[in-house]
């Protein structure tokens, strides 16, 4: 073969080799796609559409700015400086311009900031607010935690059944809670929201401690009216072990501390967890006594859901005056700065945290107020 007709055929190798690259979707000389976790990792820049529908959820006051501004930076550094979910504020007044400005400029992802509808930051009409205030007086008196606080009631009662109903939260199937002033002592490296939807999990902790009891005394017997009523609603008879050490009589107080928590909307927007809260709401303990959201979205979590719809995120970082999550692994402890022997696992009053991974599965129904 003559040197022209190298030239010839080395050329067409090259058009033919370029054609089928455009053919194929590729532009010449292009990279491949950079991957994260099997997801172009395109879809974790600025403002691109996710590749779950989720935020990072947070209930604040205009007066927890600095707060705010100190877990922003602990979870854009750790986390979502590089997959960049959106943020979505909630109060129940409107925002200042000075936390939007502040709040806007500690990150490159979206942020938008909601005003909660006054029916669900209220007493509703079935409350006597004058005996509420003689509750309050009488909790006061026994040394009860924000005893007198009207506004914490109004929180917890929001958190437990009105956040997923805020229309700013319409287009999300997932949420991340975040609180003021918390950190993250770990870089979190993959992405727990795909993570939880790829396992089918709808509800993540990192720490779950022993209720107050002082502050929730008839919560459980409301509970077990509820199920008394729905008993087909329960779908881990196996979870009551976790909530309960005698079959079920009285409640040993396991909840996960709901300051964290990474959840799927679809659980709290069911039917059966709406109905929940509207009997809990009924009952009147959330003004009456002093009903916190974390044992309420525990009780549900446990009963409502199965063992492996609920997960331990053992290996994030977290730390909420005054309890720490560390990884005990000492592999992920190269991305972590937190001491793993001052971890809440070692404590007594946080057992419940590791105890809930080593319950039996159990994919039947079963009526929980027999006992």
């Amino acid at each position: 073969m003559n040197r022209g007709s190298v030239l010839v055929n080395l050329v067409v190798g090259v058009l033919l080799a370029l054609f089928v690259g455009r053919r194929a979707g590729d532009a010449p000389g292009d990279p491949a796609p950079e991957l994260v976790d099997g997801v172009d990792a395109a879809a974790y820049r600025p403002g691109a559409p996710k590749p779950v529908r989720a935020a990072f959820v947070v209930l604040v006051r205009n007066s927890d700015l600095h707060g705010m501004k100190q877990a922003m930076r602990q979870i854009e550094d750790r986390f979502n400086s590089r997959f960049n979910y959106p943020y979505v504020f909630l109060n129940d007044v409107d925002f200042t311009d000075e936390f939007k400005a502040g709040t806007a400029a500690m990150t490159r992802a979206n942020v938008t900031y909601g005003t909660i509808p006054r029916e669900h930051w209220s007493y509703p009409p079935w409350i006597n607010q004058t005996y509420a205030g003689e509750c309050r007086q009488r909790m006061h008196q026994q040394g009860v935690f924000y005893a007198l606080s009207e506004s914490y009631r109004h929180m917890c009662r929001f958190n437990s059944g009105f956040f997923f109903r805020h229309p700013l939260l319409d287009d999300l199937d997932y949420y991340w809670r975040i609180e003021p002033d918390v950190q993250y002592s770990c870089d979190i490296d993959y992405d727990p929201f795909l993570f939880m939807h790829r396992r089918g999990i709808k509800y993540g902790y990192t720490i779950a401690l022993h209720e107050y009891p002082e502050t929730i005394p008839t919560l459980w017997p409301a509970v077990r009216d509820f199920l008394a009523q729905h008993p087909g609603f329960v779908r881990h008879p196996a979870g009551l072990g976790w909530l309960s050490r005698d079959g079920g009589a009285t409640y040993n107080g396991c909840h996960f501390w709901s300051n964290f928590e990474i959840g799927a909307l679809s659980f709290f927007r069911s039917d059966e967890y709406r109905a929940y809260f509207e009997h809990l709401d009924r009952a009147g303990g959330f003004f009456y006594e002093r009903w916190g959201d974390a044992p309420v979205h525990s009780i549900a979590a446990a009963l409502l859901l199965q063992k492996h719809e609920v997960h331990w995120f053992e290996d994030i970082g977290y730390y909420h005056n005054p309890w720490l999550n560390c990884p005990q692994d000492p592999a992920a402890q190269a991305r972590c700065h937190c001491d793993p022997a001052k971890s809440a696992v070692h404590h007594y009053w946080a057992s419940c945290t590791h105890e809930w991974p080593s319950l039996p599965p159990a994919n039947v129904t079963g009526n929980v107020t027999s006992a």
